[in-house]
């Protein structure tokens, strides 16, 4: 469990998700500081990693990598920490189009396709 301070390679994701679950890495995107946390087994583990990091939870995401996939396949818009009604966003998906599009810069900043 970390919050990258470089960025991490499909290569290195795979590994990650061997360790793991098999296929897929669990992710939270800062959009603010524009930085990305993963390898835990909840994304609650990764937003709790966050708060003690400085960040706020109005500006947590929770993702999914699968490394595997290609395109958009890659990227999964799904946890329960995102079910935040005060926020608008009522499901464990990401619901605000431009919000998506925040965390899709960030990933791309992150991870080296």
């Amino acid at each position: 469990m970390k919050i990258l301070d470089k960025i991490v390679t499909i290569d290195e994701l795979k590994k990650m998700a061997a360790d793991t679950f098999g296929d897929l890495v669990k992710a939270v995107v800062d959009i603010e500081r524009e930085l990305v946390a993963l390898d835990a087994e909840l994304h609650s583990d990764l937003e709790a990693l966050f708060f003690e990091d400085g960040s706020q939870q109005k500006c947590l995401w929770g993702i999914n990598f699968y490394p595997d996939l290609k395109g958009e396949d890659f990227l999964e818009f799904d946890s329960m920490i995102n079910i935040r009604p005060s926020q608008g966003n009522m499901s464990r998906g990401i619901d605000d189009e431009e919000l998506r599009k925040k965390i899709i810069k960030v990933v791309n900043k992150w991870v080296q396709r």
